[in-house]
């Protein structure tokens, strides 16, 4: 090697070296910037499996309490017609001993008026013929 190309390899060493070290600077400095960045923290990956699980129990859940509510409505409404039927039953019962009453009030009042020897009317005239017969 002359001394013209040792002195160009020179060169270009020295231009390689100012080019390394340029972007060596420019890799410092954008290695700085992003550091000093604020950054979002990475969520960790969590299993999803417990919500579908909850999920479900929970829509369980709620169609054992809608079964179970209705189930409730259902026994009340045949209870409250139970307690109508029997209070019906008790009404037709106590009219019909009502209507009894009344017809044995009735017979007594008519056995009483035929059972008499004569007509409350004609009491008088019986007294006199009976105390005319004694004479």
């Amino acid at each position: 090697m002359s001394s013209n190309g040792k002195a160009a390899g020179e060169a270009t060493d020295r231009e390689l070296e100012e080019a390394l070290g340029s972007f060596r600077q420019c890799v410092h400095a954008w290695s700085e910037t992003a550091l000093s960045r604020p950054r979002a923290e990475a969520q960790a990956a969590r299993p999803r499996s417990w919500r579908l699980a909850a999920a479900w129990v929970l829509g369980g859940v709620l169609a054992a309490v809608s079964l179970s509510g209705s189930l409730y409505e259902r026994h009340h409404r045949q209870d409250l017609a139970r307690i109508a039927a029997a209070q019906a039953a008790r009404q037709r019962q106590l009219a019909a001993q009502e209507r009894a009453q009344a017809d044995r009030n009735l017979l007594t009042t008519v056995n009483y008026d035929i059972s008499q020897a004569v007509p409350q009317a004609m009491e008088p005239l019986a007294d006199l013929m009976d105390a005319g017969a004694n004479q």
